[in-house]
């Protein structure tokens, strides 16, 4: 029998590979085909780089999508948007019925209109982020360069003047206020 074993300290997972042709094999059993074993609580915790993950919707990839939380004013519930006061209510029935068709429906047509939406629009901001670096990359940034290159002198000068006529003028009045202080007193 042909086995392929994963193993580590907790379990191990096995994956039958062989023939049904073995002779070691009787006619009667089936083989048993263990596609992935129970994950343990480590796994479980960790269940972005196991590759036993399933990917489904119940089971996502990645746990926060919003990690900086620049859409949490987009946290809407049923009763954010629908409230009956006491005054006026709707039977039970109708308003666990009106709860739940909020839901389902703002959950699918979110999905259908990011299936609709998202790769379109993931493609534009992609070519669009590239084409800014690019030009950033290749234009911007030599041209100011450039100008820093051609200003070099007028950068220069402009220090001079700065450290012959400001910095004296500065210090000295910085030296001039130092002296003074100030007492306060209540009467």
């Amino acid at each position: 029998m042909d086995t392929v074993k994963k193993g580590d300290d907790s379990g191990e997972v096995e994956i039958y590979l062989g023939d049904s042709s073995d002779p070691e094999e009787s006619e009667d059993e089936e083989p048993q085909t263990l596609w992935r074993a129970q994950p343990s609580v480590d796994e479980e915790e960790d269940i972005h780089t196991s590759t036993l993950v399933e990917i489904s919707d119940t089971k996502p990839l990645i746990n926060s999508r919003d990690p900086r939380g620049i859409n949490a004013c987009l946290k809407v519930e049923f009763e954010d948007v629908i409230a009956e006061p006491p005054s006026v209510r709707s039977g039970d029935r109708v308003w666990i019925w009106s709860n739940a068709l909020f839901e389902v429906s703002r959950v699918w047509i979110y999905r259908i209109v990011t299936v609709l939406l998202a790769i379109p629009m993931s493609v534009i901001s992609g070519l669009l982020f590239a084409v800014l670096n690019c030009f950033h990359i290749w234009t911007v940034r030599p041209c100011i360069h450039c100008v820093f290159i051609g200003t070099r002198w007028l950068q220069s000068f402009w220090s001079i003047v700065l450290h012959v006529t400001v910095v004296p003028l500065l210090t000295s009045a910085g030296k001039g206020c130092g002296g003074l202080g100030i007492h306060l007193s209540k009467e």
